[in-house]
């Protein structure tokens, strides 16, 4: 199959934007809660779930006609256990500051909803590049939310990204300050309403 076909560009794209797993199916708040007090570790949260999206995928589309129906949640949970158990170990041993911060949450993507409905709904029922594509898109389009919910909450918070002061001194002079309630769970559950307004605003007639 080509990756220009239709359904592949499809599987690819549509979850980047009009079919988002955060903003339009509303899937996969919790990590938005958890994850994106800082910029890094949202990005890394976001890539995590891509690799393992992607793969886990593809393992289950290609092996899906031998999978008993009576089993088959079974099998997929131990294929994305496998996936987070490789990559918390990557993480650990490449980036272990980061898999600090991100804690018991990578652990918790084997429960995450976006993976385990791509699963059941989309790879048990198309072919493996198909999968993997779309595996890729609901990664990317769910990385996407969680690095803007990141940006604003580190940006308007700490006045950095990355751990780096962006906002020069001559702000703080004059009166500026920090809002610390933007590093509370709370306000990232009120900038993912926003992102949802701004989103269904912009593409109501696409719809």
């Amino acid at each position: 199959m080509s990756i220009l076909s239709k359904s592949a560009h499809e599987a690819l794209v549509k979850p980047l934007n009009l079919d988002n797993p955060v903003v339009v199916q509303i899937l996969g708040i919790c990590s938005a809660l958890a994850v994106t007090s800082q910029l890094e570790p949202a990005i890394v949260m976001g890539l995590s779930v891509t690799v393992i999206t992607a793969f886990s995928n593809l393992i289950i589309s290609l092996i899906r006609k031998s999978i008993p129906n009576r089993i088959r949640i079974i099998v997929q949970l131990v294929v994305v256990a496998s996936l987070v158990t490789i990559v918390s170990q990557v993480l650990k041993a490449f980036a272990y500051d980061v898999s600090v911060q991100l804690s018991v949450y990578v652990g918790l993507i084997i429960t995450n909803c976006i993976l385990m409905g791509r699963l059941e709904a989309f790879a048990m029922m198309n072919g493996p590049w198909e999968s993997f594509l779309d595996g890729i898109g609901n990664g990317v389009g769910y990385a996407i939310i969680l690095v803007i919910v990141g940006f604003v909450r580190e940006l308007l918070g700490s006045g950095s990204l990355f751990g780096f002061q962006v906002i020069p001194d001559a702000c703080y002079n004059i009166g500026y300050m920090n809002n610390g309630m933007m590093t509370m769970p709370a306000m990232s559950l009120i900038i993912v309403g926003c992102v949802i307004w701004a989103h269904r605003s912009m593409n109501k007639e696409a719809k």
